[in-house]
């Protein structure tokens, strides 16, 4: 992605709602740390979430600018919409604390009052707790939600890259069910998903494809292995595909040859959980409400022992390690769904002590008056 992604009438509305947000809460300054914020405001695509970088926006119009690491510098002035790039560690390295502190004292953050985000994976506990030492009584809040709330309900041009990221991971589905062979091991098939997915336009996911199994289809979450499938395997696959970095996720269940009963009723049971999940979401509906509606499905069954994941979550760009928003399906959510959103759907079950699981992954818009799905994929189970 960058600045080119979306027009400068759109950046400019991310921006006037995110100064009205700021000035709602009695905030001069945000210092935004996620890549996916820095992303939303700037369209920067750069890798230098891995080392600290920050964005310091202003709550009245004023420079927009980044602190990255002087290997982005060029990255930044091609394809970030900033006003001022300031860089740290370039053929040595430099405490970037040292450097946000001269950044801090030239705009004048240590006089105001300033919100800091913490996310959970890109900000370094040293880090944190030095830039918190050097704000002081400046730092007024933690406003790691403001960002990522603004920007649950997709635009319109949020929503194309969505519909293009969905469109892709249909032919990825189409290339595993195609690959889907006694004596392939699970990890060529994750190459022949890998290539499709590249070769019609996808970028490389925020997280890794899984693939299960035989006696590995009661893993949640497990990453593809050396084993080659034999006759009678029953098992999953999930993955994401990205367009611009809007990520789009699906799952499907496979059988090499014909299900055991047992297997049949767990596909079922998970087909029919999704479906009620799917049909109770609409504008306005609290998020819980439709996780409720999976979980009595699956309880019905006797089955709620391996219901071990949430029933869902919201969708955003994706950068390592996850492509999740901060709203989720599950009990006691306080989120609300509104037209707009993207939500996954996937309610769960995973039975260690039978060796068995299943789990079906699909994405729906909220609508006014429901859902619509995105994929085009059909949710059968992929037989061989």
């Amino acid at each position: 992605m960058s600045k080119h992604d979306f027009t400068a009438e759109e950046f400019a509305d991310r921006r006037r709602r995110l100064r009205a947000a700021l000035d709602a809460r009695g905030l001069d300054w945000l210092v935004a740390i996620h890549p996916v914020t820095i992303h939303w405001l700037t369209g920067s695509d750069a890798k230098s979430y891995q080392e600290f970088q920050c964005l310091l926006f202003p709550a009245q119009p004023g420079p927009v600018v980044v602190l990255t690491r002087e290997g982005e510098l060029n990255e930044f002035r091609d394809d970030a919409l900033v006003d001022a790039i300031h860089t740290h560690g370039g053929r040595e390295p430099e405490d970037p604390v040292a450097a946000f502190a001269k950044l801090a004292d030239q705009y004048g953050l240590l006089g105001a009052r300033v919100g800091l985000e913490v996310p959970a994976y890109y900000l370094h506990p040293h880090h944190y707790v030095a830039i918190k030492s050097l704000l002081g009584s400046a730092l007024a809040e933690e406003a790691t939600q403001l960002v990522p709330d603004l920007k649950l309900v997709k635009s319109p041009a949020e929503l194309g890259y969505i519909r293009e990221a969905a469109r892709i991971g249909d032919i990825g589905m189409d290339a595993f069910a195609r690959a889907l062979d006694v004596g392939r091991s699970e990890l060529a098939l994750a190459g022949a998903v890998y290539g499709a997915l590249l070769e019609a336009g996808s970028g490389i996911a925020a997280s890794p494809i899984n693939i299960v199994s035989g006696e590995r289809s009661c893993y949640s979450h497990g990453a593809p292995t050396q084993r080659q499938l034999r006759a009678g395997d029953y098992g999953s696959v999930e993955y994401g595909a990205t367009f611009r970095r809007y990520t789009s996720t699906i799952g499907r269940q496979f059988c090499l040859g014909a299900p055991t009963p047992r297997m049949r009723e767990l596909y079922d049971v998970v087909r029919r959980a999704c479906d009620a999940c799917i049909a109770a979401i609409h504008d306005g509906v609290p998020a819980a409400v439709p996780h409720e509606a999976a979980k009595r499905v699956i309880a019905a069954a006797g089955l709620d022992r391996g219901r071990v994941h949430l029933s869902g979550y919201g969708l955003a760009p994706g950068f390592p390690p996850t492509w999740a928003e901060p709203i989720h399906l599950f009990g006691g959510s306080t989120n609300t769904l509104r037209a707009g959103m993207v939500v996954t759907i996937e309610p769960p079950v995973f039975l260690g002590d039978e060796r068995l699981g299943a789990r079906i992954i699909d994405n729906v818009l909220v609508t006014k008056d429901g859902a619509e799905l995105l994929s085009r994929y059909g949710r059968d189970m992929i037989r061989l």
